[in-house]
């Protein structure tokens, strides 16, 4: 597939100046829309293994019927110029599309070697962070959860827009935080290890509803478990569903008890957003749950950023557009600090 790039390189590309491109991309949703003024067009999301974009089609394009009939899941091979837009990101312009097909279809339904790489060392950390709890009831409660849905885990994402938002997102988002996570205690002996990291692992199993990725594609359809309840909830009802199946006998004379775990636990799940206004039942009020709390705050806003350094538009020098949602205009880092 040398002649075909990917939607996150093509974004940094056209971010320095118009840039010709074949894009292999999948049809994830077709919306009919109306300017102010009445005017028709459809919004296309268009997806890859690590990006997605909309492209807006007028109904003065000539291939406006065309693809009016785009049919969900269709893999495409996207040729034109490209741009980014401050407002819109990256847009296409005088472009066409015919079916991606064969040997094309199936490398690209695969995903570039190198993600699939990283996000197969980044279950292995998980597995083995499991794997080293020290609590026989955490430890199995982990495996338990690998075990009956490892394979859905593995394709959801991490969120729809902002972060991590591709099949397999919440891998590499989970296996960050835990070294994080492991990062900390090191620092902090006084939090309790074997709960943070069960929290890590747990805080967004409820986005295995709310945010999974299609089998065999990048498409992410809504689900009705998902839009009803949330992941914050689903995930409280998974775990509890899980712990029932725990031989909890075994572990009676335990200290702290059986009980204490599971309601810390849940603690984690329900205040791991922080705050009532961004969705948390309860705020943090658990060392752990502070921690954890601010734990995946930082990994999902230095995704953020890492997204904004690599295709957004600059408006002067190394200043960066705002990215969403972090409401500032980025500044290029530093760089690596130098060997002596």
């Amino acid at each position: 597939m040398s002649d075909l790039t990917d939607i996150a390189s093509l974004r940094l590309a056209a971010r320095a100046g118009r840039a010709g491109a074949v894009l292999p991309v999948l049809v994830e949703m077709v919306t009919e829309k109306a300017s102010k003024d009445g005017k028709p067009f459809l919004e296309v999301q268009l997806v890859d293994a690590r990006d997605r974009f909309v492209l807006r089609v007028w109904s003065d394009n000539g291939q406006y019927t065309a693809a009016q009939e785009l049919a969900t899941g269709a893999c495409l091979k996207l040729e034109g110029e490209f741009t980014v837009h401050p407002q819109f990101g990256l847009e296409a312009k005088r472009w066409s599309f015919v079916p991606l097909t064969g040997a094309e279809k199936d490398e690209f339904l695969a995903g570039p070697a190198d993600l699939r790489a990283r996000q197969e060392e980044d279950y292995r950390l998980i597995e083995s962070t499991v794997a080293a709890l020290q609590d026989p009831r955490l430890r199995e409660l982990g495996q338990t959860f690998l075990q009956k849905f490892g394979p859905r885990f593995r394709r959801t994402a991490a969120a729809r827009f902002f972060h991590h938002a591709r099949r397999g997102g919440l891998i590499e988002h989970v296996a960050q935080m835990m070294r994080y996570a492991a990062a900390i205690c090191a620092a902090n002996t006084s939090l309790h290890r074997d709960l943070l990291q069960a929290g890590v692992l747990f805080h967004d199993c409820g986005k295995l509803w709310e945010n999974c990725v299609e089998e065999d594609g990048f498409a992410m359809p809504f689900d009705e478990r998902g839009e009803l309840l949330g992941h914050i909830n689903i995930g409280i009802e998974l775990v509890n569903t899980l712990w029932k199946t725990l031989p909890l006998e075994d572990w009676q004379d335990l200290q702290p008890e059986s009980e204490d775990v599971r309601l810390h636990l849940l603690h984690l799940i329900a205040a791991h957003h922080g705050e009532l206004q961004f969705g948390s039942p309860v705020q943090p009020k658990t060392p752990e749950a502070v921690a954890l709390h601010y734990i995946d705050n930082l990994d999902a806003k230095l995704e953020m950023l890492a997204r904004g350094y690599e295709g957004g538009p600059t408006v002067a020098g190394r200043i960066y557009d705002k990215v969403k949602p972090l409401n500032v205009r980025l500044v290029a880092p530093l760089g690596p600090t130098p060997r002596a």
